[in-house]
């Protein structure tokens, strides 16, 4: 006969076993013996069911922990394997355009990885709260509150109280507080309410190449309208509006408008771009960043004119299902730059394959480093020439004087963009229509159905003239008058 295992029992078991030799004791012995051997029996049968729930529910738990730590290792072994694919891919003797689905592909499996690790992730985490709570619950348990003793009411009457009561002082709020409290409130529902109309306007800054100062592509910098005599900066609305989650659809009504941008700016020679920036809210948010490269593609027409701008800090701290989706943009043609740069050690070829094209870096910090500063391992005139050698464009932004773009030529930079050039203006309205089709010229009706006209209708011909009407004349008229 095979050994029965005390872990295999379903903790019921024990309940009704105790139960059942409790009501046994009860019938079968006499007096108060069987009621006390009746609930000790019962005690016992319930202890027993909650050890065996728990050793159970411990049980299945670390079942479950090994499961995902093997799903962990198998998602680490494939995403290994991934990077060594890529890297034979990189190796391999191929045109951009064959190796562009290629590369798409790898880099949309890298996103899911990590979606994958990420959700892997969730579920670790909410075990560990869910076993906080049950060692906390299994603490109070283990550690009942010691009852208080009940208070007898004394038999003699207590003397009254004969204090006097502490004066009722009313707390009132500062009438300057609390009308500077309203007003916030009624000027964040006012940017609410304007970004649920789409009252958003887009204005663009030029970038333009130095010491030309030719116009070389624009950053898209966004402005709320909240009635026709007030236009809020980033500064006094991008805080209200991440604070109430409403960053990821400020960005896709701003990307709208950029591709429109770009649609434009691509019927124009010169190569010209727009550039974008993206709250840290979607770029927190993978599921946010899909949506938005689903934008992309819907639009991939117009998205070789267009740049998107991702903070330093944001661009180092990305999770690899962020990375993954910014991988997969870029294999279908889409350009990044680095703004809002504070470290100035970079890796070009780092940088170039995961797309950055160009680095956008203050003025103000670069003069601060040709001075003397220590945030770079070279020189600060090397540091366009080294970005150079990844394909990467310093760009210098905020120059704001004309000693200031004398100073960016001295560092060899060679693009720049800051209200010495031209501050930030509206875009004309045309530029957001939809393309006309192109009119064709109408199809000539048949001469037969047309009237005759005064004049030819062919500009490059004469019109012909028809021909005279034959009289037909007899022959006795023919020689009457030859013989007149």
């Amino acid at each position: 006969m095979a050994r029965t295992r005390l872990s295999a029992l379903s903790p019921a078991a024990s309940g009704v076993v105790g139960f059942s030799l409790g009501a046994a004791a009860i019938l079968l012995l006499p007096g108060n013996l069987a009621n006390a051997l009746g609930l000790l029996s019962a005690g016992l049968g319930l202890a027993g069911a909650a050890a065996l729930a728990r050793r159970n529910t411990a049980r299945e738990r670390e079942q479950l922990l090994a499961a995902i730590g093997e799903v962990k290792v198998r998602l680490a072994t494939n995403a290994i394997r991934v990077d060594s694919m890529a890297k034979r891919l990189d190796q391999m003797p191929m045109g951009e355009a064959d190796a562009a689905p290629a590369k798409a592909m790898l880099h949309e499996l890298t996103a899911e990885v990590g979606l994958l690790g990420d959700l892997l992730q969730q579920v670790a985490t909410t075990l560990g709260e869910h076993d906080d709570q049950l060692s906390r619950i299994e603490g109070r348990l283990a550690n009942p509150p010691s009852p208080q003793p009940a208070r007898i009411a004394a038999l003699v009457p207590e003397r009254p109280d004969f204090r006097a009561p502490e004066p009722l002082v009313a707390t009132r709020q500062d009438p300057a507080e609390a009308a500077q409290h309203r007003a916030a409130e009624e000027r964040a529902a006012l940017i609410s309410e304007a970004l649920a109309k789409g009252q958003v306007e887009v204005h663009l800054q030029p970038i333009v190449s130095l010491p030309q100062r030719r116009t070389r592509g624009y950053e898209a910098l966004v402005r709320l309208r909240l009635d026709e005599k007030t236009l809020l900066l980033p500064s006094e609305f991008l805080t209200t509006v991440e604070d109430r989650g409403f960053g990821p659809t400020l960005d896709a009504l701003v990307l709208t408008r950029a591709l429109a941008i770009a649609r434009h700016l691509g019927s124009k020679p010169g190569e010209l771009f727009v550039s974008c920036n993206f709250s840290a809210a979607t770029w927190g948010s993978s599921r946010a960043l899909a949506a938005l490269s689903r934008i992309l593609e819907k639009y991939h027409d117009h998205i070789g004119n267009l740049v998107i701008e991702v903070p330093q800090r944001v661009f180092r701290a990305l999770e690899p299902a962020s990375l993954g989706l910014l991988g997969a943009m870029s294999a279908n043609g889409v350009r990044f730059a680095l703004d809002h740069v504070a470290d100035l050690r970079f890796d070009p070829v780092s940088l170039h394959d995961r797309g950055v094209r160009f680095v956008k870096v203050s003025a103000a910090l670069l003069l601060a480093e040709a001075r003397g500063g220590k945030l770079a391992d070279i020189a600060a005139g090397d540091i366009a020439i080294q970005l150079a050698r990844g394909s990467i464009q310093l760009v210098a932004e905020e120059v704001e004087d004309d000693p200031m773009v004398a100073d960016m030529l001295d560092l060899g930079i060679g693009f720049g963009q800051g209200i010495v050039f031209s501050p930030p203006r509206p875009v004309r309205p045309e530029v957001f229509a939809e393309p006309q089709p192109a009119e064709t010229a109408p199809i000539p009706k048949p001469a037969a159905a047309m009237a005759a006209p005064a004049s030819a209708e062919v500009v490059e011909h004469p019109a012909m003239a028809s021909p005279p009407e034959v009289k037909r004349v007899p022959f006795r008229d023919i020689l009457r008058r030859a013989t007149a």
